[in-house]
């Protein structure tokens, strides 16, 4: 009888998206098959502290799994020593870190179920790669430009691949003459106008400005999240997206489309409109210009080096029919609303098959760094 693989199923974060995690990573579990993995559950708070998790899979996306995993360890101290890795978490009353002994020699494979910075930018990754466990995803380099929506964009231009305009504008800079930056915005975009942090995804922080009021409020709020903020022009388009998958040889699935509940896909619209936003997959286009989105998916791909999954957004113009890239999600969401599990199960990838790949791509990846 084959060895079952012993899983990791990294979840929570410091991040913004910290509940987006925990959604993702209870539909991951459910979905595992039990009869060919031994899942162990490793929560991250969000002051940082890494838990060691046995309690009922609903209780991780209602956030109720941090106190049962306290109880268990306030009962059981002696399972559990100090992390070599400090985190910068607030201690607990026992111990600061709560990983249990020997843990890294039982884990044949980490799944690293984390959105946004410390999960999704390459840091959790890089701890991985010097721990030698394989994982799932994309690797250090790939994790960060991936993350940072600005140098996405700068690798995408040498790429050759069409983007819509965009300017940076730096936190500390803006905050020492707002006005003079919100003229300067308006010099060079007309409204609506989209301001989002860098460094984030699930479209937390976004906002559409129609005038300079909500240009500055925008960028308020997105310098909550990020000292480096995103202003991009407004295409008047269809959103469009595609999901990656493989290694050395990826492979892009259906194009679908998001029809958002809100004026523009938000994080409510996302992940609690209980389902008014539409996800037509497949897209209503011509196939030559599906295969178009999907070349372009792989490039995207291979431009920054990706492994593992990846789905990549793009704007499809309305009037001209003109793609352009909007970014690439490294470690894309797995909630019973997100597109990418969705896609691939429209081509014909269901959500348990898709887990395994993952998890078979991460062993190949790491026995061919090796």
């Amino acid at each position: 009888m084959k060895k079952k693989l012993n899983v990791a199923v990294v979840f929570g974060g410091k991040s913004g998206e910290h509940e987006v995690s925990l959604m993702s990573a209870t539909s991951v579990i459910r979905a595992m098959d039990k009869e060919k993995y031994n899942i162990i559950p490793l929560g991250i708070t969000k002051k940082g502290n890494w838990m060691l998790y046995n309690g009922p899979i609903e209780k991780i996306e209602s956030g109720e799994w941090e106190g049962i995993s306290n109880k268990l360890l306030k009962e059981n101290p002696e399972d559990h020593i100090f992390s070599v890795v400090p985190t910068g978490g607030e201690k607990l009353e026992i111990s600061q870190e709560c990983i249990p002994k020997n843990l890294g020699e039982q884990i044949d494979v980490v799944f690293p179920v984390l959105h946004g910075p410390y999960g999704e930018d390459g840091t959790i990754q890089g701890l991985l790669e010097m721990a030698n466990i394989p994982y799932v995803g994309a690797g250090v380099l790939a994790s960060a430009l991936g993350m940072d929506k600005v140098y996405t964009k700068k690798i995408f231009e040498m790429a050759g691949l069409p983007l819509g305009r965009y300017m940076v504008v730096m936190r500390k800079k803006w905050r020492e003459s707002p006005e003079a930056y919100a003229v300067l915005i308006e010099e060079n975009f007309q409204y609506p106008i989209f301001v989002k942090p860098a460094n984030l995804g699930s479209s937390v922080g976004i906002s559409k400005a129609h005038d300079r009021q909500e240009l500055i409020r925008g960028i308020e709020e997105a310098a909550k999240y990020d000292r480096k903020i995103l202003i991009e022009e407004f295409i008047n388009s269809r959103e469009m997206e595609c999901a990656v998958l493989g290694n050395d040889a990826p492979i892009a699935s259906v194009v679908g489309e998001i029809i958002p509940s809100h004026e523009f896909y938000d994080y409510e619209a996302k992940y609690f409109d209980d389902g008014k936003s539409k996800l037509v997959i497949p897209a209503d286009l011509p196939e030559d210009k599906a295969a178009e989105i999907r070349a372009m998916a792989i490039k995207a791909y291979k431009a920054i080096d990706c492994t593992g999954l990846a789905r990549v957004d793009f704007f499809l113009e309305k009037d001209t029919m003109k793609v352009y890239i909007n970014e690439i999600n490294t470690m894309p969401g797995f909630t019973k609303y997100s597109m990418y599990p969705l896609l691939w199960a429209a081509t014909g990838i269901p959500y348990d098959e898709l887990i395994d790949r993952l998890i078979q791509l991460a062993i190949e990846r790491f026995e061919d760094k090796r």
